[in-house]
């Protein structure tokens, strides 16, 4: 068992190692809770990881489940372990803002079906993170709450629209996350802070009680900094949800046995064409070329796979997901809930409804629903949005005949490392390349991972694993080899390599 004698080696621990301490006696829930608020308290003002902390709340939640434990009462195998929350999902007596003005004072009166899953696995809720407003961005820049930070490097971006939940991970202010993935919103996010994150397949996490952004493309999943507690937790939010209509009603793929197993001989791995090349930094090929090397190293079958239409990807999401949007965020009309602004009294619906949403949209929510309504409109829809969902059946087709010859497929998470705070800002497109690689997963519906495959210049580099409809334990299983063989490499998980936040903390490391 792994030493958590001291506050840095508890906070740095993986979940399984913390929940087999909280078994043994040798620590409690209450006390790992209080480090990781503490730890939010001391750094989150460099970070910006989380937009709300319930403090009193999440330690009486531990408090109970160490009663519970010392009652002898068997438990699960994440039971009181503290979890950071995408502040997308509702939580019953909590605002849930989407990182909108035009939400920021809502209290959610109900809890979505991933969080109370959560709740009743025994898993003790932090608070809410931040993230892109509505979801929609790349960097976690367009948050109504300011950015948040990369803990690996404070200038940088974390990713998006998940950022908030990824960075809290990398600055050990919580060993597990939620989040959700439209284009990738989890996968992006780990990419870059050095984390793991996992798209479930399109259905196999409920959506009720997530706030929605385009309906067709969001997912809730699982954030770890370890491949097995990814998959414990995938476990935990995962299954049929008769409240979801797009809930899927079969089993739970095996992605815990697949995270232990870890085995890939004779697995084929497809390297998809299209996902490399000009665009792609060389640190990035580099690294993953290495990782493709270390699953060929231990008896994976490695091809390269033509997918044709993942060229057209990016354009056609970024038709089909604004026009979702326009579409989902039009119920914020000031005339329910919501920011509503009316300073008299005396104005007319529809101008109440023009003065909250200019009030309570940023610029990229805004410019996604101009772009969306646009594309949904009389006289362009067939030229717009039809063609897009036409690019979008092409992918499916393509990912079919790929899983005639490989059981996964493979590439870069993000062409590029972590980007600086306000250098894509004013640049939409080169924004919206940073999902490049991480959008076919969301067009196709089907299960995809980021998973840490090295540095690059400092900066962490992200290896993406793709594998069929309900086929989510094949990610586990690549996953899992994958960091078994690198961190043989390192001598450690990639997190160990972070740099310090403050100056205490390298005086501890000393």
């Amino acid at each position: 068992m792994a030493d958590l004698s001291t506050t840095e080696s508890l906070l740095r621990a993986d979940a399984t190692e913390l929940v087999a301490a909280m078994e043994s006696g040798d620590l409690s829930s209450e006390q790992i809770t209080a480090a990781c608020l503490d730890r939010i308290d001391a750094v989150d003002d460099r970070v910006n990881a989380f937009i709300t902390v319930d403090r009193d709340r999440a330690l009486a939640q531990a408090r109970g489940i160490d009663a519970r434990r010392a009652a002898g009462e068997r438990l699960g195998p994440l039971a009181g372990a503290p979890l950071a929350v995408k502040d997308m999902f509702c939580y019953k007596g909590m605002r849930t803002t989407a990182a909108s003005r035009m939400l920021e004072h809502w209290i959610s009166p109900y809890t979505s079906t991933v969080v109370q899953r959560c709740i009743d696995a025994g898993m003790v809720i932090l608070g809410k993170t931040n993230l892109d407003e509505f979801a929609m961005g790349s960097s976690t820049e367009t948050s109504a709450f300011g950015a948040t930070r990369n803990p690996w490097a404070t200038d940088r971006i974390p990713g998006g629209s998940g950022g908030g939940s990824a960075a809290a991970l990398a600055a050990f202010e919580a060993p597990l996350g939620l989040g959700t993935d439209t284009g990738g919103s989890i996968r992006m996010p780990a990419a870059v802070t050095g984390t793991v994150g996992v798209k479930p397949t399109y259905g196999g996490t409920s959506r009720y009680g997530v706030i929605a952004m385009a309906s067709s493309l969001d997912q809730p999943g699982p954030c770890g900094r370890s491949v097995l507690d990814t998959a414990l937790l995938h476990q935990v939010i995962a299954g049929h949800d008769p409240m979801d209509q797009t809930s899927v009603p079969a089993d739970v793929p095996p992605v815990v046995e697949a995270a232990r197993r870890g085995d890939v001989a004779g697995l084929r791995i497809g390297v998809v064409k299209e996902l490399s090349g000009p665009g792609y930094s060389a640190g990035v090929l580099e690294r993953f070329n290495e990782a493709v090397a270390a699953l060929t190293a231990v008896g994976a079958e490695v091809v390269e796979v033509s997918c044709p239409s993942f060229e057209h990807a990016l354009a056609a999401y970024y038709l089909i997901q604004p026009s979702e949007v326009s579409s989902n965020l039009a119920r914020y009309d000031a005339m329910r809930y919501g920011l509503r602004v009316d300073d008299d009294g005396h104005h007319s619906a529809e101008q109440v409804m023009t003065a909250s949403r200019g009030a309570g949209f940023g610029a990229e929510a805004k410019r996604r629903i101009i772009i969306g309504t646009y594309a949904l409109s009389s006289g362009y829809y067939d030229a717009y949005y039809g063609s897009a969902q036409k690019v979008r059946t092409l992918i499916s087709r393509d990912l079919g005949e790929a899983w005639k010859t490989c059981d996964v497929l493979v590439s870069p998470t993000t062409p590029t490392t972590a980007f600086r705070i306000g250098e894509r800002a004013d640049d939409p497109l080169s924004m919206y390349a940073a999902d490049l690689c991480t959008i076919p997963a969301n067009m196709g519906g089907i299960a995809s991972g980021s998973f840490p495959a090295g540095l690059s210049d400092g900066l962490p580099v992200g290896f993406q694993v793709m594998a069929p409809v309900m086929r989510d334990d094949r990610v586990y299983q690549v996953g899992a080899a994958l960091e078994r063989e690198l961190e043989k490499d390192w001598g450690a998980p990639l997190l160990a390599r972070i740099p310090a936040l403050d100056e205490s903390e390298k005086e501890g490391a000393r």
